[in-house]
């Protein structure tokens, strides 16, 4: 493990792409004989997807998620030839040529995408590779019932399309008594019929733990792999992946009725300890958090004292013995103490936003061995 202070930063973030892959292979053991694809969008959940996407092909993975037509492009040239790249959003008006030339695979999820897919490859002459995306009842993207009637009308799906998958995604799948999950499942098997007989997907990181029923051919695990339970609150396979550690930049003492922080939000009753680290909202730590999160040192909870600030936040320590704590010493912010799910239900939010929202300041250290 790299020490902090060798490298001038005020945090590390630990990433461990062993228990990243470990979770891979859970959820692959688990679906089969259904395919695990590994959703990378968003720099994979903020945690790199240069070094995440290539560590998840070496375990097998061939099928990869993004969300935009950029991401694919940076993760192209990282990945195995045969590796196939999803675009979760589809494509804007123009990226038509680009994508094609990039060999990534769309998602469509409108009848103008369909169109506008279908005319690039008529103008290259050849069949592009593409996935449908029909709306089983979460309204965000994809084709609506009377679509498929249009599409259908339009298109001729055996000569104008290489259609590759037909997918779908639950809106509670994290919640798996939620009987919106069933009632999904029975809209996407019948507006999937309609359709031709091609690989079908529903499941995202929740669903991969729902009855097999939701597995379909092909599930897409996204916050599962980066260590977050897929259902909360439920026992969980899966192993932790991140760590946060911050150092301490000083520590005072202060009498009491002494506020702290912008504000002065936060006075303790009798003389406290307060000791300020190098993290704030700048670095990805909710302010949500002012007066109500935490920080560890071994097994003792060291309450967030005040506002947290954009580079910096103070905690109440009182409850070590004088003398505990240090100038450089080190306290944890995400690890065993305190999971990813604690500090994301502390803020009001969920672990996702935590883990994408976590800044490029952080000295990061992955360990692979």
């Amino acid at each position: 493990m790299q020490d902090i202070s060798n490298e001038g930063a005020a945090a590390r973030l630990t990433i461990d792409l062993r228990a990243l892959c470990a979770n891979y292979r859970t959820i692959a053991r688990h679906v089969a004989p259904a395919r695990a694809a590994a959703v990378v969008k968003a720099d994979a959940y903020g945690l790199g997807a240069a070094r995440v996407a290539p560590a998840l092909a070496a375990e097998g993975c061939r099928d990869f998620f993004v969300a935009h037509l950029s991401e694919a492009a940076a993760l192209r040239p990282l990945l195995p030839a045969d590796a196939r790249l999803f675009i979760l959003n589809g494509l804007l008006p123009g990226g038509e040529s680009a994508c094609a030339a990039l060999g990534a695979i769309p998602v469509l999820n409108g009848l103008e995408q369909v169109r506008a897919w279908v005319a690039c490859g008529k103008a290259l002459g050849r069949r592009l590779p593409a996935v449908l995306q029909v709306d089983s009842g979460m309204s965000r993207l994809g084709l609506a019932p009377e679509d498929i009637d249009t599409l259908l009308a339009e298109i001729d799906m055996a000569r104008d399309l290489d259609l590759q998958l037909v997918m779908s995604h639950l809106a509670c799948g994290d919640e798996p008594e939620n009987g919106a999950n069933p009632d999904q499942l029975a809209r996407f098997e019948a507006l999937t019929a309609r359709l031709p007989p091609v690989p079908r997907s529903l499941a995202n990181s929740g669903g991969c733990f729902l009855t097999p029923g939701f597995h379909f051919d092909l599930v897409r695990p996204g916050i599962a792999l980066y260590g977050a339970a897929p259902h909360p609150g439920h026992p969980s396979p899966i192993q932790p992946v991140v760590r946060l550690e911050a150092r301490i930049i000083q520590v005072r003492t202060i009498p009491a009725g002494q506020g702290v922080g912008y504000g002065l939000t936060y006075a303790p009753d009798k003389p406290a300890r307060i000791a300020t680290i190098g993290v704030g909202y700048a670095d990805g730590w909710p302010r949500h958090l002012s007066n109500k999160g935490a920080a560890w040192f071994g097994d003792t909870r060291l309450p967030i004292a005040g506002r947290v600030s954009m580079d910096s936040m103070t905690l109440d320590v009182s409850a070590l013995p004088d003398g505990t704590l240090h100038y450089g010493d080190v306290v944890e912010l995400i690890g065993p103490h305190q999971p990813l799910e604690v500090v994301a239900a502390d803020a009001g939010t969920i672990p996702y936003e935590i883990l994408t929202s976590l800044g490029r300041r952080y000295a990061r250290v992955w360990i692979t061995e």
